[in-house]
């Protein structure tokens, strides 16, 4: 099999999922997958989706708003740890 292409046992494992649970996301769209024979495969390039590692815009705004809220009401305890 080509090295940038997964099963979906091998994308289950990636993803700390069941096989089922794999399939349920390829029928539902979640996971880009081509079928081959009676088969699945994925390609790796589009895993970083699957595991949302690709941050958009929208996200990365969520988060830094998030930190800044961590920041303001635990600020004093973080800098006190962090001297630790």
């Amino acid at each position: 099999m080509d090295k940038n292409l997964l099963s979906t046992v091998d994308a289950a494992n990636i993803l700390g999922i069941s096989r089922q649970a794999v399939f349920k996301k390829i029928k539902s769209g979640e996971i880009k997958a081509k079928k081959v024979g009676r088969n699945f495969i994925i390609a790796k390039e589009d895993l970083p989706y699957v595991l949302d590692t690709q941050l958009t815009e929208d996200r990365k705004r969520e988060i830094e708003k998030a930190v800044k809220k961590a920041v303001s009401e635990y600020g004093e305890a973080l800098r006190l740890l962090g001297k630790e």
